[in-house]
């Protein structure tokens, strides 16, 4: 087959300054090409990156995009000038992917491949307008619930295929060796729920948490989706008391230095306030395959891989008291040093489902259905 995949405005590939969706692409696109199909991917370009270049078999093809605006009306017009740039690149094809917003709506021409919009967020109401899309794919059960709910007319067309864990070829280090570390890694934004795992850590440092240490690493940027300088500041005054057992890493795009970070603690805590804004849960299971215990909001979309105490353990983000629910369930946890290691290894056997192999199996399955529909 021939396969296009056209990402964003506002993240190139490489993954540079990270993107879940980027970082899921850029993974497959040679997967898919290594098994025998023509592949190109269209990007942002960055000053530093060729207009076109071929790289492990896939074909890059680069226009001008945009760092990530504030207001959400500028962001739906610089995607719209976006998909105007790429639409004039198309190459032929028999499979569009694309998870802009309005490329679904403009490309209409057949030759340039079947629409596959890939629905990496909740739908806010365009699901409608996708009415000549081959696909709707959702990378989790509860955003193909929402797509459709939102266009009931368009359910046959949904299907659910994640994103693929990131893996590496050397076991992880065993629990009991690492560091006594907590870990965040996302983007640094009050949805993320940053401010909750930081209070929650401060008021365990005067006496469950006396010999552990909180890492949060990932971008404040707005550019790069954090909350900004105001909301790290925030974050710093709370951490005053936790002193250097409290660490801001700053942003890690290096997958090498990512990896070592997700296997040097032994707790992630992913605190998402998003209910509308989490899809599926990519640092999550990502942590889970370097051997993390991870620790999850009681969002909808994680349950495709959660089970609470078996897989990864939850905790109600819902609550009057988040923070404290959340402190309490942590000291609980790292209490039980048993219950830890094998909950952190049970994790590990289920990321092993979203491996870049079976991920990619299903993709060229959903690709072949619909070519040959």
């Amino acid at each position: 087959m021939k396969i296009t995949i056209v990402l964003g405005a506002f993240f190139p590939v490489p993954p540079t300054m990270g993107g879940a969706v980027e970082k899921m692409w850029y993974s497959l696109a040679p997967e898919f090409a290594r098994r025998g199909h023509e592949v190109a991917i269209v990007s942002r370009k960055m000053p530093n990156q060729a207009r076109q270049e071929s790289n492990d078999g896939v074909r890059h093809l680069r226009v001008r995009g945009f760092d990530t605006p504030r207001s959400l009306v500028c962001l739906k017009f610089l995607d719209f000038v976006y998909s105007l740039r790429a639409m004039s690149i198309l190459p032929a094809a028999d499979i569009l992917v694309t998870n802009t917003f309005w490329l679904p709506l403009l490309a209409r021409d057949r030759t340039r491949g079947k629409m596959y919009a890939h629905v990496g967020r909740y739908p806010k109401g365009q699901m409608r307008f996708y009415a000549h899309a081959a696909r709707l794919q959702a990378p989790s059960t509860a955003v193909a619930r929402a797509i459709s709910a939102e266009a009931p007319q368009l359910a046959d067309r949904v299907s659910v295929v994640p994103y693929p864990a990131p893996r590496s070829t050397s076991a992880p280090p065993e629990i009991e060796l690492r560091p006594k570390r907590i870990l965040y890694v996302g983007r640094v934004h009050p949805e993320k729920g940053v401010h909750l795992l930081v209070e929650a850590f401060v008021r365990g440092t005067r006496a469950a948490f006396t010999d552990w240490e909180l890492m949060i690493a990932g971008p404040t940027d707005a550019k790069f989706g954090g909350g900004g300088s105001e909301y790290l500041s925030t974050l710093r005054e709370s951490a005053v008391e936790a002193g250097d057992r409290l660490i801001f890493a700053g942003s890690i795009f290096d997958p090498s230095e990512l990896e070592q970070t997700f296997r040097s603690a032994r707790l992630f805590v992913y605190p998402s306030l998003a209910e509308r804004g989490e899809s599926f849960g990519l640092a999550p299971l990502e942590a889970m395959t370097h051997g993390c215990a991870v620790l999850v909001s009681k969002l909808d979309c994680f349950t495709d891989f959660v089970r609470d105490r078996e897989t990864a353990f939850i905790f109600d983000h819902r609550s009057s008291s988040p923070e404290e629910n959340l402190r309490i369930k942590i000291e609980k946890i790292i209490n039980d040093e048993a219950l830890l290691a094998r909950v952190a290894k049970a994790g590990r056997r289920k990321s092993e489902e979203y491996s870049l192999s079976r991920v990619a199996d299903r993709f060229i399955a959903d690709f072949s259905s619909i070519v040959q529909s």
